[in-house]
């Protein structure tokens, strides 16, 4: 009986953990259909029969992003939304620049790991486990390191060295999602009330206000 227990225990787990990434395709392929009008899960199938080449290809991840902004960086995602033939693989990529002490500001992506490798430059990155450890991860990562952020964490690169860095990153998910702590928390519509802020921030109501008129 005990046996038993012991493998409905590892039966669960394992159908558990199938489930927390994109599911598996039930055909080669199924391109994105973004003119569709059926609701699915994901994006409608394209006709097989009208499917090109072009439909898996996406060009430009070889230029530099425009990293002239207030953060210092500039993410150029390659998901379904750029190219369909992600539709039901469950994977996608990103090419990420940073200007001189640049940051991709901390911020989760609620459907999908992240593995990282840096083409150019010096980057510190991290994660934060969750509740209650708040247990900081971080490395100083070189040209050709590679690190993992686990799925739905909130994680963050900066930039380090003299020039500008590259990295690209590989995502466990078709549209991995992305929220921005900062932006979600100070920018939302409408703003989340500055009395619940400051007493979540511990901070007082006015700098609450001025953090959320930069969002």
């Amino acid at each position: 009986m005990g046996t038993k227990i012991v493998l409905l225990g590892l039966l669960t787990l394992t159908c558990s953990l199938a489930l927390a990434s994109d599911h598996s395709p039930l055909q080669d392929f199924c391109v994105a259909d973004p003119n569709a009008q059926v609701k699915v899960n994901g994006l409608a199938c394209k006709d097989a029969k009208i499917v090109q080449a072009n439909d898996f290809f996406f060009a430009g991840l070889h230029l530099m992003g425009n990293t002239s902004n207030p953060v210092g960086s500039r993410v150029t995602p390659v998901t379904v939304a750029q190219l369909p033939g992600l539709n039901t693989v469950g994977i996608s990529m990103a090419r990420i620049d940073y200007a001189p002490k640049g940051i991709n500001p901390p911020h989760t992506h609620p459907r999908a790991s992240e593995i990282l490798t840096v083409l150019d430059g010096s980057l510190e990155v991290g994660f934060v486990t969750s509740n209650p450890d708040n247990l900081l991860i971080t490395k100083v990562l070189q040209k050709g390191d590679v690190f993992v952020f686990p799925v739905n964490l909130i994680h963050f690169q900066r930039n380090v060295g003299q020039g500008n860095a590259i990295a690209i990153a590989a995502l466990s998910s078709q549209n991995p999602g992305v929220i921005t702590i900062a932006n979600a928390v100070f920018g939302s519509k409408p703003d989340i009330s500055a009395d619940i802020l400051s007493k979540a921030f511990q901070i007082d109501q006015n700098i609450i206000y001025q953090i959320q008129s930069k969002f």
